[in-house]
């Protein structure tokens, strides 16, 4: 994450097209990201930091993974890569940076 911003930079400046794994780099100008909820994640660690200090024996714990995706989508990005999404993507995301 410290790097987030060159590395958008980079791939802006070379014309690539991106997905990332994580909406912030969206926010900084990348093209998508899909990937798993960061707010939800953090309240199911919270739920199981819950679990962990009551305390459960660790055998008890189920292993658990993310429920909940995001699909995050930078039109002005896409503009500027001469691209143009498909409207059922657009209309799938979550969020959409006009």
């Amino acid at each position: 994450m410290n790097h987030l911003p060159r590395i958008v930079d980079l791939a802006s400046r070379a014309k690539v097209p991106t997905i990332y794994g994580s909406s912030e780099f969206v926010d900084a100008g990348g093209l998508l990201a899909y990937g798993p909820s960061l707010p939800a994640m953090y309240r199911r660690a919270g739920a199981y930091l819950g679990k962990i200090l009551i305390p459960t024996n660790p055998s008890d714990l189920p292993v658990e993974q993310p429920s909940r995706f995001e699909l995050v989508i930078n039109l002005k990005t896409a503009r500027a890569l001469g691209m143009t999404l498909p409207e059922s993507l657009v209309l799938r995301a979550d969020r959409v940076l006009r």
